[in-house]
């Protein structure tokens, strides 16, 4: 409770004592410079400055914009955010009342360590901060009373051990001197031991009675050397004893003892021991901590008879490394010795490593460079030495590395392209490792997507395509389907097909043929005709949806099949233009086998299609004359007779090998004479004109048989030339036919 009253005292009188030190008010933003990237930046503040209180520009100091959006953030480990930053002015604030003394105790200097985090540049600063001392406690003594022992018959300069105070304080405003209320009998010494406490000690001036005086009361006041002084006090009540002449002897002055921080508790850590000459209640000695402190009394306890000192909770390196103790053994007699006692607490491997993640990229695109930050992330281990030693690792097959940052941060970047389509997704496990015996691990997993480019052109399963189409297909139907492949994803994965512009037969292409741009279908436009068009080139886009998209050819060769839908055509004999009947000739004396004539035909279909054979279908003399099944050749069957009309009436059937077989016929009408002249008489005197209509068709006729007579004629020299020539067959039908052209010569069968 006076504590507490007396740093409200002290916090009312410290506005008056700032007011004389106007030098220290403009030394809190004090600061030492800073360099970007892993230069220290530090700045000097009071303590138990109020919430928002000005620290330090940081964003002058790092070099940034105060309104410019950076995503500039403190980040911390461990601790309660002490501090913040304002976003309107970019400066670093208090977040709150900081008590150096809860913060560091004796701890000097007294300094805050954070870093400060510029996310869009994935930069991090290191920044110290020193608290400094005002003096805000009082010096304290532990108890508000204390007694003190001593023997009657003590000589002048007897010296006994008073309770020292503690300031939580330090530097000038901790604990600087003692005064004791005045008494002609004691007199104080102060006494400076290397850990800086001062100790009280009360000192005998004048011998003492008890049987006047059995009780002195003093009063002890501690003083620090603040602006104003803080004291505190405690009252010290002397109690005379009857002689007791031998005081306590510790066997050491001083007890050290090393132990590790994973002891179990109720180890016993070690034993004190003193001794006194003097028997009986003056020899008996007792043994207890000296102003001992909660955590002292929390952690161990001492024997009072043994002088045993053992462990009542787990020890924690990391909580404290040291334990300062002061044993006091005092005999029946009120006599007394101290020991001090110095307990170092080893550290052992019992902490993990920690991993932070502070920024971390979910997807990069595969054509990053090589040094893209993908994270930053922080590690830490609780252990010291080697214990605390920290190495981090990744696995070698991958595509990144670490490397070593400012305070223990480290990036993870890229060390070569990627390439989403061989890997889109990488997890990657970073192992933090710490060089204890045996060492301990922490495993922290990072997933990371690849993001897509369009670096991949849509590719076909084949070079080119063949397909087959019958001829006289029904418009729209559908032909083929090409398929490619694109190796990209989400929209640089997305194919449309396309037909490249071109002409056929002086007409586009696209007139012929279309393609469904989503699923490559081709479509036939139009009903092909094998006699017009047997095969057709185009060739295929497919074009992906990316920026800028990629594309690949395909050629696709179209074949029309032919089916049996053109009658065979019989070129000779032709069929006259003016109603007459064409004659051929057959002398009496002609022997079997004599060629008459000859039947030439054609089909514009092709293959079986256009295998023709010829029959007789139709005579006036039957068994007279045969025709070649293959070869359309009229002969005579059997020599001519004399009782055998001088006219015959053949008629010759033509039909394809087709499914159904499609056939057409030619009538030959046969003179037997040996001459024209004979031909002329013999028709003249089988039949007297009746009118003059039979005579004039009579007439035509003779012409007729004349002019068919040369013709064939021309017909047969014509065909030897070529021949010899060795001309193509299909030469002769287009001399003979000039509508025909193009009909190839296997065509005609039999003419040679």
């Amino acid at each position: 409770m006076r504590r507490k009253l007396g740093r409200e005292k002290a916090r009312a009188e410290l506005p008056r004592s700032w007011g004389c030190r106007k030098l220290l008010l403009l030394l809190m933003v004090l600061r030492t410079p800073g360099g970007i990237g892993g230069e220290q930046i530090r700045y000097s503040v009071p303590e138990e400055m109020d919430k928002g209180s000005f620290v330090g520009n940081i964003s002058k100091d790092l070099g940034l914009e105060p309104q410019a959006e950076h995503g500039v953030r403190i980040v911390s480990r461990g601790r309660t955010q002490l501090f913040a930053l304002n976003p309107g002015s970019g400066s670093l604030v208090t977040a709150g009342r900081i008590d150096r003394e809860e913060l560091c105790a004796q701890i000097t200097p007294c300094l805050v360590s954070f870093n400060i985090l510029i996310e869009n540049k994935m930069q991090i600063h290191g920044v110290e901060v020193e608290i400094v001392d005002i003096n805000d406690n009082f010096p304290r003594f532990r108890d508000e009373e204390v007694k003190v022992k001593i023997n009657e018959n003590a000589p002048p300069g007897t010296r006994l051990v008073l309770p020292f105070a503690r300031d939580a304080d330090v530097g000038i405003n901790s604990l600087q001197s003692y005064q004791l209320s005045f008494n002609k009998h004691f007199s104080l010494d102060e006494k400076s031991e290397s850990d800086g406490q001062k100790y009280p000690e009360l000192v005998l001036e004048w011998p003492l009675d008890r049987e006047k005086v059995a009780v002195h009361d003093l009063l002890l006041t501690a003083l620090d050397g603040g602006r104003p002084i803080l004291s505190g006090t405690t009252h010290i009540r002397v109690m005379v004893l009857d002689a007791n002449d031998n005081a306590p002897l510790f066997t050491q002055s001083e007890y050290r003892v090393s132990v590790p921080e994973n002891i179990s508790v109720g180890t016993r850590l070690l034993t004190l021991t003193a001794t006194d000459p003097d028997e009986g209640l003056n020899g008996k000695l007792t043994y207890s901590f000296r102003n001992e402190e909660d955590q002292i009394s929390e952690t161990f306890q001492l024997d009072s008879n043994l002088g045993e000192i053992t462990t009542v909770q787990p020890l924690d390196y990391e909580e404290s490394r040291f334990y300062f103790m002061e044993v006091v053994a005092q005999d029946g007699g009120a006599l007394l010795a101290s020991a001090k006692v110095l307990v170092t607490v080893e550290d052992v491997n019992d902490n993990s490593p920690e991993l932070t993640l502070t920024s971390l990229a979910r997807s990069v695109s595969e054509d990053c460079l090589p040094g893209t930050v993908i994270a930053l992330f922080s590690v830490h281990d609780g252990d010291s030495g080697k214990n605390g030693e920290i190495a981090c690792s990744i696995p070698r097959n991958l595509p990144f590395k670490l490397e070593n940052s400012v305070d223990n941060y480290y990036h993870l970047v890229t060390t070569r392209a990627l390439d989403r389509e061989e890997i889109s997704e990488y997890n990657i496990t970073v192992t933090v490792t710490d060089g204890g015996n045996p060492p301990l691990s922490t495993e922290n997993h990072i997933s990371l997507k690849v993001a897509d480019i369009n670096d991949n052109p849509p590719i076909f399963s084949h070079t080119s395509y063949s397909t087959y189409i019958p001829e006289n297909n029904p418009r729209g139907i559908s032909i083929f389907s090409v398929s490619a492949h694109d190796r990209d994803s989400g929209n640089n994965a997305q194919i449309m097909y396309s037909l490249v512009k071109d002409l056929f037969q002086g007409a586009p292409l696209s007139s012929f043929v279309s393609i469904n741009s989503d699923t490559g279908v081709l479509y036939a436009l139009r009903s092909f005709d094998y006699e017009q068009i047997r095969d057709l080139q185009l060739w295929v886009t497919a074009s992906d949806s990316g920026d800028p998209p990629l594309s690949n050819n395909v050629s696709i060769n179209l074949f029309i099949l032919d089916q049996n839908d053109n009658v065979p055509e019989i070129l000779y004999p032709a069929l006259p233009t003016d109603g007459s009947t064409g004659v051929e000739l057959a002398p009496r004396s002609a022997e079997p086998g004599y060629l008459v004539t000859k039947v030439v035909a054609v089909d514009k279909d092709s293959g079986q299609n256009a295998w023709l054979s010829y029959r007789l279908l139709k005579a006036s003399e039957p068994g007279l004359f045969a025709v070649g099944l293959h070869t359309g050749e009229v002969r005579t069957a059997r020599a001519l007779l004399d009782r055998d009309a001088l006219k015959q009436s053949l008629v010759v059937g033509v039909q394809d090998h087709g499914h159904p077989p499609l056939s057409a016929t030619v009538t030959l009408t046969v003179a037997v004479a040996d001459s024209i002249p004979d031909v002329l008489a013999d028709l003249g005197s089988i039949s007297a004109p009746t009118n003059q209509e039979d005579s004039d068709i009579t007439l035509y006729l003779v012409v007729a048989v004349a002019v068919v007579s040369c013709v064939f004629l021309a017909f047969v020299i014509v065909l030897l030339a070529l021949r010899l020539r060795r001309w193509h067959s299909s030469r002769l039908l287009q001399a003979s036919a000039s509508r025909l052209a193009g009909i190839p010569a296997s065509h005609f069968v039999g003419v040679d």
